[in-house]
């Protein structure tokens, strides 16, 4: 078989697989967060700032001709006859990854004239009714009035506005950061009293499941700190390129009085990964714990298996 010449090689190379992916496989992609995708096959695959990574088996790469190789199994010959042949029948459009914004003004989506499908939604998910009302009164989450998303909101240290996430309430996986977003200050709720222990999730949903938990087993939930992180990236094998999530840093530098870290993160490798390296990193000035659930990917499954397992308790010994 004879080589491929370098200049088609080369021109290969410069399409990167979030434009390969938009032209040529739109229906494999899915957006996470404003300037983040996912693949439909791979969820725990990363498309980013014009890299890729894929967590699960700790590859990544900056071109669709990468992505052909290391996640599809093609060989180096087949992804580039891929690659130039999708050219050939179709011009590309290049999509290039927007860049964080420099604006640091969060602009919140608008208000639905009422908040019955973000409601419905959360209700749907096994969050509290109590819970999901305490959040709306302190208007830490709403309903978008364009696409209904359910809109979860964080708040600087004077209780300004400085973080949204946009999640759909249907069965679509619309997730994005609203413009404007400082992971600084993402979604949290504190305790009412003050408490040396801080609970920390990826996710809002996750903490919202884990307040629902505590509130099945008649603990009060208001009396803790409850953080979720928007999110994590670490990289167990690259330790520099893994960071303290900035939400964390900041609540840990604004109150003194926290000395104990609860990690409910996902049973996944990213989570485990994360887990591990907050472990590392922070386990000299605090007391760091991997409280991941026993079963289920995430908190939010933990808490529809575990009330499940609950109802079917008592439906047998009725």
């Amino acid at each position: 078989m004879l080589p491929i010449p370098k200049e088609i090689v080369a021109e290969a190379r410069k399409i990167d697989l979030l434009t390969y992916l938009k032209n040529y496989e739109p229906n494999e992609l899915v957006e996470v967060c404003r300037g983040t995708y996912t693949t439909k096959t791979h969820d725990s695959l990363k498309i980013s700032n014009g890299l890729w990574y894929w967590f699960t088996k700790q590859v990544g790469g900056k071109n669709a001709i990468d992505y052909l190789i290391k996640v599809k199994d093609y060989s180096f010959i087949n992804a580039v006859k891929t690659v130039m042949g999708n050219i050939q029948i179709q011009t590309p459009t290049i999509y290039k990854q927007q860049e964080k914004s420099k604006d640091k003004n969060l602009i919140l989506p608008l208000k639905a004239e009422n908040n019955d499908r973000a409601i419905n939604y959360l209700l749907s998910r096994g969050i509290d009714k109590e819970i999901i009302q305490y959040c709306i009164e302190n208007n830490l989450l709403y309903e978008e009035s364009k696409n209904h998303n359910v809109v979860f909101v964080g708040y600087n240290e004077n209780k300004t506005p400085k973080y949204a996430f946009c999640r759909a309430t249907n069965e679509q996986r619309f997730m994005r950061e609203a413009t404007g977003s400082n992971k600084k200050y993402s979604f949290k709720i504190n305790a009412q009293r003050e408490n040396n222990i801080i609970h920390v999730f990826e996710s809002s949903i996750d903490l919202l499941s884990f307040a629902t938990i505590l509130s099945l087993e008649n603990r009060n939930w208001r009396d803790e700190n409850l953080l979720s992180l928007g999110g994590i990236y670490t990289s167990k094998y690259d330790p520099d390129k893994s960071k303290i999530p900035i939400a964390l840093v900041n609540v840990l530098e604004k109150n003194s009085n926290i000395n104990e870290i609860h990690l409910h993160l996902d049973r996944d490798l990213a989570g485990r990964n994360a887990s591990s390296f907050l472990q590392q990193v922070l386990g000299e000035k605090y007391k760091v714990i991997d409280a991941t659930v026993p079963f289920g990917k995430d908190m939010n499954e933990y808490l529809c298996l575990k009330y499940e397992t609950k109802k079917s308790e008592k439906e047998r010994t009725r």
